[in-house]
């Protein structure tokens, strides 16, 4: 009654044998996970996510794999430069698998093989730069280096996505040079604008005095064009007036000799309003005032007969 039977004693071990085969042979593989299954040693397949069966005591899980993206950080290290200055550097790798099988059997760790690739070209790139290079150019040491690593990470079964330099540790001696240097250089980029702004102020001030002197010439050169029209208006005028003057003389002798008592008359007129009570008009020529007066008249009488 209290001892079990030798067919209890087996029932129960079968089940327990039932149990661990289906405990063995059930496989859950979460999300973002990759399980690598051998069989009798050899690689036989490999699981991702979801419920999967496999053989107990033949099949076992060799290993598992994460196709996340990974972030190996790579160690501060000293590193020297082409000019011989020692720096402090150190940066981030982001990797990913994509060929579970390579990634397993080609390599031992390969996230240790990355960070150490990673270094020693990190190293080599640095070395054949100077230190103002490696400053100012960091997106394309980060470009070649990335390159490298992901031809080599192809063999390995992964994907290097970027690579970032962190930080560049400078010497202190260093960094009080560069200090110095970048304030000469603000120095003389002020100075060398201050130069170039004086430079083109004497231009432009120089330019404003050619337009202003340019366009005195040109009024003067007006004001002369308009004066010599003028001369040469006044000299036509002249001129027709002579012409006419002499067409008269032609028909009437006597316009000449009108002419001369109208201008002497216009003299006498001058002399006589002036308001100085010492003064005494006397003719130059009495006869031949008289005789002007008397050439007036008879003009006069004759245009009154026509």
């Amino acid at each position: 009654m209290g001892g079990l039977s030798i067919p209890e004693v087996f029932l129960i071990a079968v089940a327990i044998v039932v149990v661990l085969t289906i405990y063995k042979g059930v496989v859950i593989v979460p999300q973002a996970e990759i399980h690598m299954v051998e069989r009798f040693g050899k690689f036989n397949r490999s699981l991702s996510g979801g419920f999967h069966i496999i053989i107990p005591f033949f099949d076992r899980v060799q290993a598992i794999l994460s196709t996340k993206e990974h972030i190996i950080n790579i160690p501060r290290q000293p590193v020297i430069t082409r000019d011989n200055v020692t720096i402090q550097i150190d940066g981030i790798v982001f990797i990913a698998v994509v060929d579970p099988y390579k990634t397993t059997y080609n390599v031992t760790n390969y996230q240790v093989a990355v960070a150490n690739l990673a270094l020693t070209m990190l190293r080599s790139e640095i070395g054949s730069m100077t230190l103002d290079e490696i400053l100012s150019n960091r997106e394309k040491i980060n470009s070649r280096i990335l390159v490298i690593l992901d031809n080599a990470g192809a063999n390995w079964g992964t994907k290097v996505t970027r690579i970032e330099i962190s930080d560049i540790a400078v010497p202190k001696e260093i960094q009080e040079a560069m200090s110095m240097q970048m304030k000469a250089e603000r120095e003389k980029r002020a100075i060398e604008l201050k130069a170039q702004a004086d430079k083109e102020a004497v231009i432009r001030e120089a330019e404003g005095y050619r337009a202003e002197q340019f366009l005195k010439a040109e009024a003067i050169e007006r004001m002369a064009d308009a004066r010599a029209f003028e001369v040469k208006a006044i000299a036509n005028a002249q001129q027709e007036a002579m012409l006419l003057i002499t067409a008269a003389m032609r028909e009437n002798e006597k316009s000449a000799e009108f002419l001369l008592a109208k201008d002497r008359i216009a003299a006498f007129n001058e002399l006589a309003k002036n308001p100085s009570k010492d003064k005494v008009i006397v003719p130059y020529e009495a006869v031949d005032l008289v005789g002007s007066l008397t050439i007036i008249k008879d003009l006069l009488s004759k245009k009154t007969d026509k």
